[in-house]
């Protein structure tokens, strides 16, 4: 797996896209918590279409409130 780039979503995800075996992996994290997301390299014409993915607040916000419902999953196990 080859790591592309890091990017800071925003105060509280910190994002990397990796390439690997014709996937783009994006993972998210925050704090002890973690999305990943693959998508074909096929399915893209760049790593631009991946970069305005990344940087829509749309996706941002939505990226937000799943990290938020992770973490009532786990509070709800203690």
């Amino acid at each position: 797996m080859r790591v592309i780039k890091e990017i800071n979503l925003s105060p509280t995800i910190k994002g990397t896209l990796f390439s690997w075996n014709g996937k783009y992996i994006i993972k998210l994290e925050k704090g002890n918590l973690e999305q990943t997301y693959k998508i074909s390299e096929t399915d893209i014409t760049g790593i631009s279409d991946i970069d305005s993915l990344l940087s829509s607040l749309e996706f941002v916000l939505k990226a937000e409130k799943i990290f938020d419902v992770m973490d009532e999953n786990v509070d709800s196990v203690y």
